[in-house]
């Protein structure tokens, strides 16, 4: 716990992790998790996935940018993302941050620049996923959620199971009939707001899930890499007698890849979030927070390179 508390903290400081990010990634240890750093990398790696059968969602790497002129240009590269989606005929969404669009500083703004690469997505028949970042935005996430899904249905959210909150907030959302990412979540919060032990994250992560799937009104994304989560999924559908078309399931770059293939191959939908971009390192530390044992891989790349 302590290491990965540690990992986390670092992937806080741009002190830090700027300057590693700014060497590329020559050694070659965050390309398990990270398609690449231009959006050329993210592409090729999309249409790989593609020809195996899966679809994706492409995220550009960047959060907490400070001022509009950043904000601006992190809405172009998403603008750039749909159309190339669209002119290479990849099958995929796409995935932003909203304080990578300015939610720090202006939330007006970025609901401005998030209308308007849904609007984008709209026009070339895709769709936008907002992703859940820290909890110090959860609700400042839901509310721009709520405002854009009102005018766009193109539109879903990510929650996240080791919240306290999020059961209330899918109730919330409901009236919306969106669609929901459910994951389990990736930053470390306090236990005031947040279940402190695996198993509790993970039985609330069925409850929820259930939830989702007992409701027409949601489109579900299970968002999990765990086997057994996995399995409760499928039972759950079956029972119900739940189409293929009304959900799917969602992983990230690098994980469970022959699972991935696997459930497409069952007739699954099955999503694999791309991300991309020079602002690697934060990301890639936190899939490393996930699971510590992961520093051997790295510190083998390190000693070779």
């Amino acid at each position: 716990m302590a290491l990965r508390k540690f990992i986390f903290w670092l992937s806080t400081k741009k002190a830090f992790t700027d300057p590693i990010g700014r060497t590329g990634m020559r050694l070659g240890f965050a390309r398990r998790f990270v398609a690449g750093e231009t959006l050329e990398d993210g592409l090729r790696v999309a249409a790989e996935l593609n020809a195996k059968g899966l679809l994706v969602n492409m995220n550009q790497l960047g959060e907490n940018v400070s001022d509009r002129r950043e904000a601006e240009a992190s809405c172009e590269s998403y603008l750039e993302i749909l159309r190339q989606l669209a002119a290479r005929k990849i099958r995929g969404s796409t995935s932003i941050k909203p304080t990578q669009l300015g939610l720090d500083f202006s939330p007006a703004l970025c609901q401005e620049l998030t209308e308007r690469i849904v609007r984008e997505a709209a026009a070339l028949n895709n769709f936008v996923e907002i992703d859940m970042e820290a909890s110090a935005y959860t609700e400042a996430t839901v509310a721009l959620f709520e405002a854009v899904r009102r005018k766009h249905s193109n539109v879903g959210l990510a929650v996240q199971s080791y919240l306290y909150r999020t059961e209330k907030d899918l109730q919330r959302l409901r009236p919306l009939r969106p669609k929901i990412r459910l994951v389990k979540g990736a930053y470390l919060e306090p236990a005031s707001i947040a279940f402190p032990h695996k198993r509790q994250v993970d039985e609330n992560y069925r409850k929820l899930m259930k939830c989702l799937f007992s409701d027409n009104g949601f489109t579900p994304a299970i968002a999990t890499h765990d086997p057994a989560l996995i399995e409760e999924a499928k039972r759950v559908v079956r029972r119900g007698g739940i189409g293929t078309d009304r959900w799917e399931f969602q992983m990230i770059l690098g994980v469970q890849r022959d699972l991935q293939v696997q459930l497409a191959r069952e007739g699954y939908r099955m999503r694999v979030y791309i991300p991309f971009g020079s602002h690697w390192l934060p990301y890639f530390l936190r899939r490393l927070a996930e699971r510590p044992a992961n520093l051997f891989f790295i510190l083998r790349s390190l000693l070779r390179g």
